[in-house]
């Protein structure tokens, strides 16, 4: 399923919709590139090229919808401006030879956000609805979160103004109501609900210790099992909590990793967020699978061409989109492996120094 003074990622060039039908990137290079989708709930995957006239810039934003249509952001001139962009006539075959080669394709214009000086608008993960999409603005010590499509209004539409600086965005539900976001505030970054069908309403999410940057890195809906980065153990470490539970956060050893970041979270494991699948993407040609259930990290090296990110499905199979000159539309599959027996320890093991304050229940009904 990304920033100011907060979790430091990188964003992945491909993105993905919440039910793994379709992904978007720009494609191309240089001065030549072009939106790209890519349909991977078929017997095999396939991209269809969306060129227009003119190419597009490097810093265009792409994000697909369930109903393959591919929302794109630019920054024109003093505006930051939305639009839909289709396949205009039928195509069902494999990806062409190149984006000329494409069906023609289709803009819907949405309307724009004036670019003030010094506001910053990025996109918003897709939203689990597969209708909706998102984008955060921050201005200042202002952010505003605009719903730019699937809604009936013209142009984009205020769905909440929080004070502070945000950055971030993981969806905690379903339906697409409710958003977390990092909002940094009196020099601490706390993760925060924002219940998007209450017209913003914002409580707590997280609070690990009183002076702690906390921050929501993914979110489980089903289990409710939540990774998260926090500097509350003395440095930034990867820890995992589940919502909802009077369990201090844990911040496992094994996921002490230099430059690691995790992508994808198993669905479908209901109650259960120990059994969930996390893959991380660590630097730049590695991968990581675990669950919390485990006590090591399985380390791998990553597919050729990888794209930096993937989707898990609820039988525990990874997907990772790849591109090379040989398969230029690929995805290779992983499953999680089998977990090495614990070991056996003749003596207790010490009793943990640090005991983070639980992780708050937001008053999300």
């Amino acid at each position: 399923m990304t920033v100011c003074a907060t979790e430091m990622t990188t964003t992945a060039p491909l993105t993905i919709t919440a039910d793994g039908a379709y992904a978007a990137r720009l494609a191309g290079e240089g001065e030549a590139r072009y939106p790209e989708r890519w349909t991977l709930d078929g017997p095999e995957p396939y991209a269809v090229p969306l060129p227009l006239a003119q190419p597009e810039e490097a810093d265009s934003e792409v994000l697909p919808l369930a109903d393959g249509r591919v929302l794109i952001h630019r920054r024109v001139a003093d505006r930051h401006a939305f639009a839909l962009l289709y396949p205009s006539g039928t195509y069902t075959g494999p990806r062409p030879a190149g984006p000329d080669a494409g069906p023609r394709t289709g803009e819907l214009q949405l309307g724009g956000v004036e670019a003030g000086e010094g506001l910053r608008v990025r996109l918003l993960p897709p939203s689990p609805d597969g209708r909706t999409a998102y984008a955060l603005a921050v201005d200042g010590e202002e952010t505003t979160v605009w719903q730019v499509a699937g809604h009936a209004s013209e142009g984009p539409r205020r769905a909440a103004v929080l004070p502070g600086r945000c950055s971030g965005g993981v969806w905690l539900d379903r339906a697409g109501r409710l958003l977390s976001l990092d909002r940094e505030q009196d020099g601490r970054t706390k993760a925060v609900a924002v219940d998007l069908a209450r017209g913003g309403v914002v409580t707590p999410l997280l609070q690990i210790a009183e002076d702690s940057d906390d921050r929501l890195l993914l979110a489980a809906p089903d289990s409710g099992l939540l990774l998260i980065r926090s500097d509350a153990p003395g440095e930034p470490r990867l820890g995992w909590g589940v919502l909802g539970s009077a369990r201090p956060v844990r911040f496992p050893e094994c996921l002490r990793l230099e430059d690691a970041h995790p992508f994808a979270v198993q669905p479908g494991q209901v109650l259960m967020p120990e059994t969930c699948g996390v893959a991380l993407r660590v630097g730049a040609s590695e991968l990581a699978l675990w669950r919390p259930a485990d006590r090591h990290v399985f380390r791998l090296p990553a597919p050729a061409g990888w794209l930096g990110t993937g989707r898990w499905t609820p039988d525990g199979h990874l997907h990772l989109p790849h591109t090379t000159p040989e398969s230029p539309c690929g995805l290779v599959t992983l499953t999680q492996p089998s977990s090495p027996p614990p070991p056996v320890h003749l003596t207790p093991p010490p009793k943990p120094t640090l005991r983070p304050i639980p992780l708050q229940q937001a008053p999300l009904g």
